[in-house]
């Protein structure tokens, strides 16, 4: 009964069912609930957690705490409206980005006002990946052998690159499934060994200061605003979410609204284990002396920092690979 259902309200065209079949995010939608989970971890949690105690040095306690809150509760507002939204005309799912803007604003105009704002989060990301992994790469590599030659940092962008021309050649957005849980298994170590490690570091006998990290109010207000990019920057999940929703099969009675939201549940809860306590502890223990990195900030146990860097290279790659998909 299902089944015939699904085909009473399959008003897709013959090539639109030929589009879909070819297209490696629709060609298979056999994902489970826990693949929405790990793959929106992936999306989410990015190098961008590394950043959020510089950006609360910048925006102070107060500020800092409230701009973390609320962010975490808007985007998890957005991104329901957006797991609704996938299904919300009978017989239609809205698969990608442009399809959504179409039926919002028309066929051409929906277009021009969806894709070059998706085209340049996408590519501004995946360069930010490039660079944050060759970054991680090399940090990594002097961590473990300080006595080495140096290596220019654009030789392990083309390393870190390499991973993705072998990755880039899977056929649809489920194989890389594995790839993409070990992404979001890595987030959630390295975020913990962050903040784990300023713990173990403290402040006791050191001179930390929570002061705003300029004196001039201008100054201030542009790096409260730099702050709350940084913030954004870190949420920035939310451009595939119809993607990976995309991947989870559907009928009338059974929408691929219930196993998405139920995954995507579980993300936010991993996502504020991650955010929140690298935020806060990591501001805690270095005031705004931190980093733009808090691995940066961070040199002992040297071990450890080494193997933060290489997680943080793990999931890049799998968050390269769900982005560009």
């Amino acid at each position: 009964m299902a089944h015939a259902n699904e085909k009473e309200i399959d008003t897709r065209t013959e090539e639109e069912k030929a589009i879909d079949a070819w297209l490696p995010i629709t060609s298979d939608r056999n994902a489970k609930w826990w693949y929405s989970t790990f793959h929106n971890v992936t999306a989410m949690v990015g190098a961008g957690v590394l950043s959020l105690p510089y950006a609360m040095s910048e925006m102070g306690w107060g500020a800092g705490i409230v701009v973390m809150l609320m962010s975490w509760a808007i985007t998890f507002y957005t991104i329901w409206q957006m797991v609704e939204m996938h299904e919300m005309v009978p017989g239609k799912r809205f698969d990608r980005y442009h399809e959504l803007g179409q039926h919002a604003f028309g066929e051409k105009l929906g277009l021009w006002v969806v894709v070059p704002q998706q085209i340049v989060v996408d590519v501004c990301s995946c360069i930010i990946y490039m660079v944050t992994g060759g970054k991680s790469l090399k940090k990594f590599h002097e961590t473990v052998c300080p006595d080495c030659q140096p290596i220019k940092l654009t030789y392990f962008i083309i390393i870190f690159s390499s991973v993705h021309f072998v990755l880039s050649h899977l056929p649809n957005f489920n194989s890389i499934s594995l790839v993409s849980l070990a992404a979001a298994v890595m987030s959630l170590t390295y975020s913990t060994v962050a903040w784990a490690a300023s713990i173990r570091r403290g402040i006791e006998g050191r001179e930390v200061s929570y002061e705003l990290r300029s004196e001039k109010t201008g100054d201030n207000v542009f790096m409260f605003l730099s702050a709350l990019g940084d913030v954004a920057f870190a949420y920035a999940g939310h451009n595939v979410v119809l993607e990976i929703q995309a991947t989870i099969p559907s009928t009338p009675e059974k929408p691929s609204k219930g196993p998405m939201w139920k995954g995507v549940w579980v993300a936010y809860l991993i996502v504020a284990v991650c955010y929140l306590p690298v935020a806060f502890v990591g501001y805690w223990a270095f005031g705004n002396q931190v980093e733009d990195n808090i691995l940066l900030s961070l040199e002992k146990p040297m071990w450890l920092v080494a193997a933060a860097n290489m997680f943080v290279v793990v999931h890049v790659i799998g968050s390269y690979q769900v982005r560009s998909f």
